[in-house]
């Protein structure tokens, strides 16, 4: 419309102008009056074409923006940093950063009270295809490592996980033992207590990796396995199992372990799981007899509304004369733990516990009362405070009131 008007008013104008000019022009002088504005007509159309493509260009650099704005900000939302848009936009959408940490204030009736940046972790992974990812776990424990420092900083996890086929798949690498209930389930968030129970911590022992080659999958809708073969522990002559952990650092390997696993959940809020693990020689060859070792582990969860219940069982059973004079042959324990959730927020608990590092020739089991609560701020940030009243069968109580303060993401 614009358009047409331009051209009606210019063939206006001229038109006037040369009837003012003559008022009986003649053939040749109208002849070259429609030329003149021929070329004018053909000029404005010449600026009106520059000027649409002026603005086709203009709308496909503001499209192109756009969309730079848009990826950018997915990346920012996503926790990436977009140093060169596409490819680092297609490198965060495959990358997972999360992590857990704890502190926690312990007071002891024998006065010797602690404060603890107990954990802090950093977990990453890493998409490569939709059947192949990795997984990893960097610890920092007691706050400061090195020598003379309490604390470690250690490896936890790293792994390659492979989807060989539909619900099976295979983890290359280093990974967490399964067995038990916390050991592959361990941030603040997900227990009860500001310190893990003494009974997955002393005879399984949580947190408890290895380095080897696993295969896990569905064998029917709820069930799943674990079959393993891996590094395994270097227990000193004699010695608790939790001190045999190599911690996959430098580790010797003279002799690996076999652990399997199957896990039922077919049930809404229950779980049910039961681990073995042998071992043909737990000291790796330090020892001078056989001391092959072998792990059975069962444990029952179930969560119905509010209430909620855990119980688990362990014993180690390790051949060899040294292991048998202490008692160090048989190492046990149980313990089961009912809760309720007040609220949303609000959840009570209370644990009892038994384990016995020597019980092949001391029937006398440590026995520990714990009980408190926890308060969620958020699904994933938890407070804590609890009492536990130890009966240590190897010296004198030493109960402790716990304080604690947990997240994940």
């Amino acid at each position: 419309m614009f358009t047409r008007s331009c051209l009606a008013l210019a063939i206006s104008l001229a038109s006037s102008s040369a009837l003012q000019a003559a008022e009986t022009p003649t053939l040749e002088e109208m002849w070259a009056l429609v030329q003149k504005q021929q070329e004018e007509i053909e000029s404005l159309k010449k600026q009106l074409g520059e000027t649409d493509t002026l603005l086709v260009e203009t709308k496909v650099q503001l499209a192109e923006t756009d969309h730079k704005v848009e990826v950018a900000a997915e990346v920012i939302e996503q926790g990436g940093v977009a140093l060169s848009l596409p490819g680092t936009a297609q490198w965060a959408e495959k990358t997972q950063l999360g992590g857990y940490g704890e502190h926690h204030f312990n007071h002891f009736t024998d006065g010797d009270d602690k404060i603890d940046a107990h954990r802090y972790v950093l977990f990453i992974g890493h998409q490569f295809s939709d059947d192949l990812r990795f997984f990893s776990e960097f610890e920092l424990e007691h706050g400061l490592s090195g020598d003379g420092k309490p604390g470690e900083v250690e490896l936890e996890q790293a792994y390659i996980e492979w989807d060989y086929t539909q619900n099976h798949s295979l983890l290359f690498g280093q990974f967490l033992v399964p067995v038990g209930i916390i050991n592959e389930t361990h941030e603040p968030d997900t227990f009860y207590g500001t310190e893990r129970n003494q009974v997955e911590k002393n005879i399984i022992p949580a947190t408890w990796w290895e380095t080897g080659v696993m295969m896990r999958g569905e064998l029917s809708p709820g069930l799943s396995y674990n079959l393993a073969l891996h590094s395994g522990l270097a227990a000193d002559d004699g010695g608790k199992i939790r001190g045999g952990r190599q911690k996959s650092a430098k580790a010797t390997a003279e002799d690996l372990a076999y652990t399997a696993r199957l896990k039922y959940t077919g049930i809404a809020g229950l779980e049910l799981g039961a681990t073995v693990q042998y071992q043909s020689d737990i000291t790796q060859g330090a020892g001078v007899t056989d001391t092959d070792a072998l792990l059975l582990e069962a444990h029952a969860a179930y969560q119905r509304g509010p209430f909620g219940v855990r119980a688990l069982w362990a014993d180690w059973d390790i051949e060899g004369d040294t292991f048998a004079l202490n008692g160090r042959d048989q190492q046990s324990g149980w313990y089961v733990e009912p809760a309720y959730k007040v609220s949303e927020k609000l959840g009570l608990f209370i644990r009892y516990s038994e384990f016995n590092n020597a019980a092949g020739i001391d029937s006398a089991d440590s026995k520990v009362w714990d009980y408190g609560l926890n308060y969620w701020l958020n699904k994933r940030v938890v407070l804590k405070a609890d009492y536990s009243n130890n009966i240590d069968k190897d010296g004198p109580d030493n109960d402790s009131l716990n304080l604690g303060l947990g997240w994940s993401f």
